[in-house]
């Protein structure tokens, strides 16, 4: 079965551990729903967030869903001069038969505009 990675991004209401838990979730829900995924096609899970969140690990915001032994790790964004403020970006890695062409990136609210070719 190929091997796919699938982008995501949004960006969190405030740098809060209650804004994490319950908006990183809500990327990832909607990343395995859009693509029809299973969470069993998961191979890993890799998130960025922005140096201005720091008041929880994105990753374990995800532990909240069925991601059971899914490798997950976080790592700091570039702080780029007036970049979007607030944003965990994401890179899964699954296994499934949809050709790349088929993978479809989310990028929720504001952060469409980080990349509005793949944003739906």
């Amino acid at each position: 079965m190929p091997v796919r990675g699938i982008r995501g991004a949004v960006q969190i209401s405030e740098n809060s551990p209650e804004a994490l838990s319950r908006e990183v979730p809500v990327l990832i829900e909607a990343m395995v729903e859009l693509n029809s995924l299973s969470y069993d096609c998961i191979i890993s899970v890799l998130f960025t967030a922005t140096p201005d969140l720091n008041a929880d690990f994105p990753a374990a915001s995800a532990r909240s869903l069925p991601l059971g032994d899914v490798p997950l790790i976080c790592a700091q964004e570039i702080g780029v001069p007036g970049g979007m403020p607030r944003v965990v970006r994401v890179l899964m890695h699954v296994e499934t038969a949809q050709e790349r062409s088929e993978i479809q990136h989310v990028y929720l609210g504001a952060t469409r505009d980080l990349r509005k070719d793949l944003a739906q």
